[in-house]
């Protein structure tokens, strides 16, 4: 088992390319699956293959070409560098990025959704996480640790998308229900 880790690392170094984009989109697939689990229903294997069809035909191509881009533009990790870096991400790569995702998905409402998702995207969840991406992890692994960070926002879109209106607001009622829901289901001791 722990010889995986240094396999990784050689194909990352011999092909970055399809390396972080295999794991970038096994990781974000994987996330809408979990939160499938998650949410106690039966497995939508045909909402799993388009999530994943769009992580590796789209998302994960584009952050690996956008974050070298980024990288071959503004490069470094000082203070100055990365701010640049998160300014133009956040400006340039989220927007396409999120009216990716949404596009793919299909959505009736797409620019109601779109305005939703880019006030907690755009100003919480993926600036921290850029901001810990080119300051301290290496130029190779930047898909790939956007792929991670992937797997856990897909769980809350998916989840958001599937059980509510995409929206932070219904994602934490629809958990505070079902958590209610279980602590006054289960027997008492």
């Amino acid at each position: 088992m722990a010889g995986w880790w240094p396999a990784l690392s050689r194909a990352a170094r011999r092909h970055p390319w399809p390396t972080n984009v295999l794991l970038y989109g096994s990781l974000y697939s994987a996330g809408d699956a979990l939160q499938q689990r998650l949410q106690g229903c039966e497995a939508d294997w045909r909402q799993t293959r388009r999530v994943a069809t769009l992580a590796v035909t789209f998302h994960a191509n584009f952050n690996y070409v956008w974050l070298g881009l980024l990288e071959r533009a503004l490069p470094g990790r000082a203070p100055r560098a990365v701010l640049a870096k998160l300014l133009c991400d956040q400006v340039v790569g989220a927007p396409i990025a999120v009216s990716a995702f949404y596009t793919g998905e299909g959505k009736d409402d797409y620019f109601w959704t779109l305005k939703q998702i880019f006030r907690l995207s755009g100003l919480v969840y993926w600036p921290f996480v850029q901001l810990t991406n080119f300051s301290l992890v290496p130029v190779q692994w930047r898909t790939a640790y956007t792929g991670v960070c992937g797997f856990l926002w897909a769980i809350f879109v998916c989840f958001s998308q599937q059980s509510g209106d995409g929206t932070l607001k219904s994602a934490f009622t629809i958990f505070r229900t079902k958590w209610t829901s279980a602590i006054e289901g289960s027997p008492e001791k």
